[in-house]
């Protein structure tokens, strides 16, 4: 069973008379190449998923097992994405917002409040609370937060195929120190955010001078 403190927040709003009590969290905000990934789920009141907690602290097996489980439980869950171009086009934080506004007008279901991890509001029509590190207090918005992160690892498995050089499937697209090694060797491909590239395409203009 989780920690009863995951249903705390969405007992609270029950008590001011919210009834579709709807968690929103993002994926992939810090990575080089793939797209930002939001989710939004509503769950049924005392909904008590085992296990159930910031995505980040579970292992990539137990993330998955979960995944399944919320899809079966949730009353609703919406799941969003912002490409490469966009967040070239319009920034990480905007696009993210999108991916948000994406994820929740995708639910079958409207909710009547909306509880967002972090401080930032995306600017959504309906009442919007934001939580920092709402993944960890909020079971609404860690379910959120394990759908987003599966679907944005397994889709970063599947440019892997495209892409087998630029190893996807190890390091989901991160800033890591392999994925620059292979910046180096190969290049920038269709999927990187050039935006998050500037300062390495500086350094490699520099170093060919």
């Amino acid at each position: 069973m989780p920690d009863i403190n995951m249903l705390e927040i969405e007992n609270a709003c029950r008590e001011e008379g919210f009834l579709n009590i709807c968690g929103v969290d993002e994926a992939g905000r810090g990575p080089l190449a793939g797209p930002v990934v939001a989710a939004a789920v509503i769950l049924p009141e005392n909904c008590e998923i085992e296990g159930i907690n910031d995505s980040k602290k579970l292992s990539e097996k137990k993330r998955d097992a979960l995944f399944d489980v919320i899809c079966e439980k949730a009353l609703a869950y919406g799941i969003a994405f912002a490409d490469e171009k966009e967040i070239d086009e319009v920034n990480i934080l905007n696009a993210t917002f999108n991916a948000m506004k994406r994820a929740v007008s995708s639910l079958k279901v409207k909710p009547d409040i909306v509880l967002v991890d972090g401080n930032a509001d995306p600017g959504l029509d309906i009442e919007c609370r934001t939580i920092v590190k709402g993944d960890a207090k909020s079971a609404s918005i860690a379910a959120a937060s394990i759908l987003a992160k599966v679907t944005r690892d397994r889709f970063m498995c599947s440019l892997d195929e495209k892409y087998p050089q630029y190893q996807f499937k190890k390091h989901k697209g991160y800033p890591t120190k392999l994925h620059y090694q292979l910046l180096d060797e190969y290049g920038v491909s269709d999927v990187h955010r050039l935006s998050f590239l500037k300062k390495w395409q500086k350094a490699k203009e520099q170093e060919n001078g």
